[in-house]
Protein backbone atom coordinates (compact mmCIF):
# COMPACT_ATOMS: atom_id res chain seq x y z
CA UNK A 1 0.00 0.00 0.00
CA UNK A 2 3.04 2.51 0.58
CA UNK A 3 4.46 1.44 -2.19
CA UNK A 4 1.83 1.95 -4.66
CA UNK A 5 0.87 5.74 -2.93
CA UNK A 6 4.66 6.53 -3.34
CA UNK A 7 4.50 5.31 -7.04
CA UNK A 8 1.33 7.74 -7.28
CA UNK A 9 2.84 11.00 -5.55
CA UNK A 10 5.75 10.30 -7.89
CA UNK A 11 4.42 11.12 -11.14
CA UNK A 12 5.02 14.46 -12.34
CA UNK A 13 2.15 16.79 -11.99
CA UNK A 14 2.07 17.83 -15.78
CA UNK A 15 1.32 14.36 -16.58
CA UNK A 16 -1.64 14.30 -14.01
CA UNK A 17 -2.62 17.27 -15.77
CA UNK A 18 -2.56 15.87 -19.24
CA UNK A 19 -4.89 13.13 -17.89
CA UNK A 20 -7.06 15.28 -16.55
CA UNK A 21 -7.49 17.39 -19.66
CA UNK A 22 -8.07 14.13 -21.81
CA UNK A 23 -10.98 12.81 -19.66
CA UNK A 24 -11.95 16.28 -19.89
CA UNK A 25 -11.69 16.27 -23.67
CA UNK A 26 -13.88 12.64 -23.58
CA UNK A 27 -16.50 14.12 -21.39
CA UNK A 28 -17.10 17.16 -24.00
CA UNK A 29 -17.26 14.94 -26.82
CA UNK A 30 -19.12 12.16 -24.90
CA UNK A 31 -21.86 14.96 -24.06
CA UNK A 32 -21.93 15.61 -27.22
CA UNK A 33 -22.36 12.36 -29.24
CA UNK A 34 -25.16 11.71 -26.16
CA UNK A 35 -26.93 15.03 -27.25
CA UNK A 36 -27.11 13.66 -31.14
CA UNK A 37 -28.28 10.14 -29.57
CA UNK A 38 -31.30 11.85 -27.57
CA UNK A 39 -31.96 14.44 -30.15
CA UNK A 40 -32.53 11.55 -32.76
CA UNK A 41 -34.22 9.66 -30.68
CA UNK A 42 -36.66 12.04 -28.78
CA UNK A 43 -37.43 12.91 -32.51
CA UNK A 44 -38.77 9.74 -33.23
CA UNK A 45 -40.97 9.49 -30.16
CA UNK A 46 -42.18 12.51 -31.38
CA UNK A 47 -43.21 11.84 -34.45
CA UNK A 48 -44.42 8.76 -33.21
CA UNK A 49 -46.81 10.58 -30.66
CA UNK A 50 -47.64 13.25 -33.19
CA UNK A 51 -49.17 10.50 -35.31
CA UNK A 52 -51.39 8.80 -31.83
CA UNK A 53 -52.30 12.92 -31.25
CA UNK A 54 -53.38 13.08 -35.01
CA UNK A 55 -55.69 9.25 -35.00
CA UNK A 56 -57.02 9.98 -31.82
CA UNK A 57 -58.51 13.43 -33.28
CA UNK A 58 -59.69 10.73 -36.16
CA UNK A 59 -61.26 8.92 -33.94
CA UNK A 60 -63.08 11.60 -32.32
CA UNK A 61 -64.18 13.56 -35.86
CA UNK A 62 -65.09 9.31 -36.41
CA UNK A 63 -67.66 9.40 -33.37
CA UNK A 64 -69.00 13.02 -34.26
CA UNK A 65 -69.94 11.72 -37.68
CA UNK A 66 -71.12 8.19 -36.26
CA UNK A 67 -73.95 10.48 -34.32
CA UNK A 68 -74.43 12.29 -37.15
CA UNK A 69 -75.43 8.86 -39.76
CA UNK A 70 -77.99 7.98 -36.86
CA UNK A 71 -79.64 11.30 -37.23
CA UNK A 72 -79.69 10.87 -40.60
CA UNK A 73 -81.37 7.51 -40.32
CA UNK A 74 -83.56 8.66 -37.75
CA UNK A 75 -84.48 11.83 -40.73
CA UNK A 76 -85.29 8.68 -43.13
CA UNK A 77 -87.34 6.56 -40.68
CA UNK A 78 -89.06 9.44 -40.03
CA UNK A 79 -90.42 10.17 -43.78
CA UNK A 80 -91.78 6.68 -43.74
CA UNK A 81 -90.54 6.77 -47.55
CA UNK A 82 -87.38 4.03 -46.53
CA UNK A 83 -88.66 1.41 -48.95
CA UNK A 84 -88.33 4.79 -51.75
CA UNK A 85 -85.53 6.74 -50.59
CA UNK A 86 -83.67 3.81 -48.72
CA UNK A 87 -81.23 4.94 -46.02
CA UNK A 88 -80.53 8.25 -47.91
CA UNK A 89 -77.52 9.86 -49.04
CA UNK A 90 -76.43 11.77 -45.64
CA UNK A 91 -76.37 8.16 -43.86
CA UNK A 92 -74.46 6.86 -46.70
CA UNK A 93 -72.04 9.74 -46.69
CA UNK A 94 -71.99 9.56 -42.69
CA UNK A 95 -70.96 5.62 -42.81
CA UNK A 96 -68.61 5.93 -45.74
CA UNK A 97 -66.36 9.07 -43.71
CA UNK A 98 -66.96 7.28 -40.62
CA UNK A 99 -64.64 4.29 -42.04
CA UNK A 100 -62.44 6.48 -43.74
CA UNK A 101 -61.09 8.15 -40.67
CA UNK A 102 -61.26 5.02 -38.53
CA UNK A 103 -58.40 3.82 -41.61
CA UNK A 104 -56.20 6.84 -41.07
CA UNK A 105 -56.51 6.64 -37.24
CA UNK A 106 -55.12 2.82 -38.03
CA UNK A 107 -51.69 4.04 -38.70
CA UNK A 108 -51.26 6.45 -35.44
CA UNK A 109 -52.30 2.89 -33.53
CA UNK A 110 -49.99 3.40 -30.61
CA UNK A 111 -51.68 0.70 -28.36
CA UNK A 112 -50.15 -2.40 -30.10
CA UNK A 113 -52.41 -5.68 -30.40
CA UNK A 114 -55.06 -4.13 -28.16
CA UNK A 115 -54.94 -1.72 -29.98
CA UNK A 116 -55.08 -3.20 -33.63
CA UNK A 117 -58.47 -5.79 -32.29
CA UNK A 118 -60.29 -2.81 -31.07
CA UNK A 119 -59.91 -1.03 -34.71
CA UNK A 120 -60.62 -4.22 -36.10
CA UNK A 121 -64.12 -5.04 -33.86
CA UNK A 122 -65.08 -1.19 -34.79
CA UNK A 123 -65.11 -1.34 -38.50
CA UNK A 124 -66.78 -5.23 -38.38
CA UNK A 125 -69.34 -3.41 -36.00
CA UNK A 126 -69.51 -0.20 -38.87
CA UNK A 127 -70.02 -3.18 -41.37
CA UNK A 128 -72.91 -4.78 -39.21
CA UNK A 129 -74.12 -1.10 -38.82
CA UNK A 130 -74.64 -0.22 -42.60
CA UNK A 131 -76.02 -4.33 -43.24
CA UNK A 132 -78.74 -3.60 -40.78
CA UNK A 133 -79.43 -0.77 -42.21
CA UNK A 134 -79.96 -1.89 -45.41
CA UNK A 135 -81.75 -5.13 -44.55
CA UNK A 136 -84.39 -3.02 -42.70
CA UNK A 137 -84.50 -1.16 -45.79
CA UNK A 138 -85.65 -4.32 -47.72
CA UNK A 139 -87.89 -5.58 -44.99
CA UNK A 140 -89.61 -2.45 -43.99
CA UNK A 141 -92.90 -3.18 -44.97
CA UNK A 142 -92.72 -6.43 -43.23
CA UNK A 143 -90.95 -4.97 -40.13
CA UNK A 144 -92.56 -1.54 -39.53
CA UNK A 145 -89.41 -0.36 -38.87
CA UNK A 146 -88.24 -2.30 -35.95
CA UNK A 147 -85.15 -3.24 -38.33
CA UNK A 148 -84.31 0.43 -38.56
CA UNK A 149 -84.35 0.81 -34.90
CA UNK A 150 -82.05 -2.03 -34.90
CA UNK A 151 -79.76 -0.51 -37.15
CA UNK A 152 -79.63 3.03 -35.12
CA UNK A 153 -79.21 0.57 -31.76
CA UNK A 154 -76.09 -0.89 -33.52
CA UNK A 155 -75.14 2.69 -33.96
CA UNK A 156 -75.45 4.38 -30.84
CA UNK A 157 -76.40 1.88 -27.85
CA UNK A 158 -74.66 2.61 -24.59
CA UNK A 159 -71.84 0.84 -22.71
CA UNK A 160 -73.70 -2.08 -20.36
CA UNK A 161 -72.48 -1.04 -16.45
CA UNK A 162 -71.32 -3.11 -13.66
CA UNK A 163 -74.02 -4.50 -10.74
CA UNK A 164 -73.49 -2.69 -8.25
CA UNK A 165 -70.31 0.13 -9.04
CA UNK A 166 -72.65 1.29 -12.26
CA UNK A 167 -69.11 1.55 -14.24
CA UNK A 168 -69.37 1.48 -18.16
CA UNK A 169 -67.91 -1.48 -19.06
CA UNK A 170 -65.65 -1.22 -22.32
CA UNK A 171 -66.40 -3.51 -25.10
CA UNK A 172 -70.63 -3.43 -24.69
CA UNK A 173 -72.74 -1.17 -26.55
CA UNK A 174 -72.56 0.19 -30.03
CA UNK A 175 -70.47 1.93 -32.25
CA UNK A 176 -70.10 5.11 -30.87
CA UNK A 177 -69.46 3.60 -27.62
CA UNK A 178 -66.71 1.12 -28.79
CA UNK A 179 -64.98 4.49 -30.60
CA UNK A 180 -65.15 6.10 -27.68
CA UNK A 181 -63.15 3.32 -26.03
CA UNK A 182 -60.66 2.99 -29.04
CA UNK A 183 -60.32 6.70 -28.27
CA UNK A 184 -59.44 6.04 -24.65
CA UNK A 185 -57.08 3.28 -25.08
CA UNK A 186 -55.20 5.85 -27.56
CA UNK A 187 -55.23 8.52 -25.24
CA UNK A 188 -53.58 6.17 -22.48
CA UNK A 189 -51.21 5.36 -25.13
CA UNK A 190 -50.37 8.95 -26.16
CA UNK A 191 -49.39 9.56 -22.43
CA UNK A 192 -46.89 6.55 -22.73
CA UNK A 193 -45.29 7.89 -25.19
CA UNK A 194 -45.14 11.33 -23.57
CA UNK A 195 -43.22 9.54 -20.98
CA UNK A 196 -40.87 7.90 -22.62
CA UNK A 197 -37.81 7.95 -20.82
CA UNK A 198 -36.20 10.40 -24.17
CA UNK A 199 -38.98 13.03 -23.50
CA UNK A 200 -38.50 12.82 -19.70
CA UNK A 201 -36.62 15.56 -18.46
CA UNK A 202 -34.82 13.88 -16.03
CA UNK A 203 -33.77 11.34 -17.87
CA UNK A 204 -32.55 13.24 -20.44
CA UNK A 205 -30.84 15.82 -17.84
CA UNK A 206 -28.93 13.05 -16.03
CA UNK A 207 -27.59 11.52 -19.76
CA UNK A 208 -26.57 14.56 -20.75
CA UNK A 209 -24.99 16.37 -17.74
CA UNK A 210 -23.79 13.13 -16.06
CA UNK A 211 -20.35 13.50 -18.43
CA UNK A 212 -20.20 17.34 -17.33
CA UNK A 213 -20.16 16.29 -13.80
CA UNK A 214 -17.02 14.05 -14.19
CA UNK A 215 -15.74 17.27 -16.06
CA UNK A 216 -16.28 19.40 -13.40
CA UNK A 217 -14.73 17.13 -11.11
CA UNK A 218 -11.58 16.63 -13.10
CA UNK A 219 -12.07 20.69 -13.06
CA UNK A 220 -11.43 21.01 -9.50
CA UNK A 221 -8.45 18.33 -9.22
CA UNK A 222 -6.98 20.11 -11.93
CA UNK A 223 -7.40 23.67 -9.45
CA UNK A 224 -5.92 21.38 -6.86
CA UNK A 225 -2.62 20.07 -8.91
CA UNK A 226 -2.21 24.00 -9.90
CA UNK A 227 -2.50 24.99 -6.82
CA UNK A 228 -0.36 22.99 -5.08
CA UNK A 229 2.50 22.39 -7.39
CA UNK A 230 2.42 26.05 -9.55
CA UNK A 231 1.10 28.21 -7.08
CA UNK A 232 -1.22 29.45 -9.88
CA UNK A 233 -4.90 29.90 -9.92
CA UNK A 234 -6.87 27.48 -11.98
CA UNK A 235 -7.56 29.03 -15.19
CA UNK A 236 -11.55 30.15 -15.39
CA UNK A 237 -11.90 28.94 -18.84
CA UNK A 238 -12.13 25.50 -17.19
CA UNK A 239 -15.17 26.38 -15.57
CA UNK A 240 -16.24 28.13 -18.11
CA UNK A 241 -16.11 25.32 -20.54
CA UNK A 242 -17.83 23.11 -17.43
CA UNK A 243 -20.91 25.87 -17.61
CA UNK A 244 -21.10 25.82 -21.68
CA UNK A 245 -21.64 21.74 -21.30
CA UNK A 246 -23.96 21.88 -18.85
CA UNK A 247 -26.23 24.91 -20.49
CA UNK A 248 -26.23 22.19 -23.55
CA UNK A 249 -27.39 19.31 -21.42
CA UNK A 250 -29.80 21.10 -18.63
CA UNK A 251 -31.55 23.12 -22.10
CA UNK A 252 -32.01 19.71 -24.16
CA UNK A 253 -33.82 17.91 -21.05
CA UNK A 254 -36.16 21.44 -20.90
CA UNK A 255 -36.59 21.26 -24.70
CA UNK A 256 -37.69 17.45 -24.38
CA UNK A 257 -40.37 18.95 -21.89
CA UNK A 258 -41.48 20.95 -24.03
CA UNK A 259 -41.85 19.27 -27.45
CA UNK A 260 -43.29 16.46 -25.22
CA UNK A 261 -46.42 18.80 -24.08
CA UNK A 262 -46.67 20.72 -27.48
CA UNK A 263 -46.52 17.76 -29.67
CA UNK A 264 -45.63 20.30 -32.74
CA UNK A 265 -44.77 19.80 -35.86
CA UNK A 266 -41.25 21.19 -35.86
CA UNK A 267 -40.11 20.14 -32.23
CA UNK A 268 -37.13 21.90 -30.93
CA UNK A 269 -35.28 19.20 -29.92
CA UNK A 270 -33.26 18.09 -32.94
CA UNK A 271 -34.16 21.18 -34.94
CA UNK A 272 -31.23 21.96 -36.96
CA UNK A 273 -30.60 25.28 -35.35
CA UNK A 274 -30.98 23.67 -31.90
CA UNK A 275 -28.15 21.06 -32.56
CA UNK A 276 -26.14 23.94 -34.15
CA UNK A 277 -26.67 25.96 -31.26
CA UNK A 278 -25.91 22.67 -28.86
CA UNK A 279 -23.04 21.38 -30.61
CA UNK A 280 -21.04 24.60 -30.82
CA UNK A 281 -21.62 24.76 -27.35
CA UNK A 282 -20.00 21.99 -26.99
CA UNK A 283 -17.21 22.93 -29.43
CA UNK A 284 -16.86 25.97 -27.42
CA UNK A 285 -16.17 24.17 -24.26
CA UNK A 286 -13.70 22.18 -25.70
CA UNK A 287 -11.72 25.30 -27.06
CA UNK A 288 -12.13 26.44 -23.72
CA UNK A 289 -11.13 23.54 -22.14
CA UNK A 290 -7.94 23.53 -24.54
CA UNK A 291 -6.81 26.80 -23.27
CA UNK A 292 -7.66 26.81 -19.82
CA UNK A 293 -5.10 23.35 -19.77
CA UNK A 294 -2.43 25.34 -22.13
CA UNK A 295 -0.44 27.46 -20.47
CA UNK A 296 0.46 24.92 -17.04
CA UNK A 297 1.29 22.29 -20.01
CA UNK A 298 3.28 24.75 -21.76
CA UNK A 299 5.75 25.59 -19.25
CA UNK A 300 6.97 21.78 -19.27
CA UNK A 301 7.97 19.40 -22.04
CA UNK A 302 7.68 15.92 -20.13
CA UNK A 303 6.81 12.72 -22.24
CA UNK A 304 3.22 11.07 -21.74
Amino acid sequence: MTGWRTRVLAIHPVRVLRWLRAIVFTMVLATALLYLLVSTRAGEQLDAARRTDDAIEDIAQAHDTAVAADRALAKAADTGQVTLISTGTEFANDTARVNTLVTSAVEGNAAGNRGRTQFQFVQGQLTTCVGLANTAVRDDARSGGAGLDSARQALTAPRAKEPGTGHPIPGTGGLTASLTDLEDMQRQALDDQRRSYWLNPAYVWSLLVGPTAVMLLCVLATRRVVARHFRRRISPRLMAASAAAAVSGITTSLLCRHDARALSEDPLVGHWLTTTLALGLLAAALVLAHLGYRPRLAEYRFPR
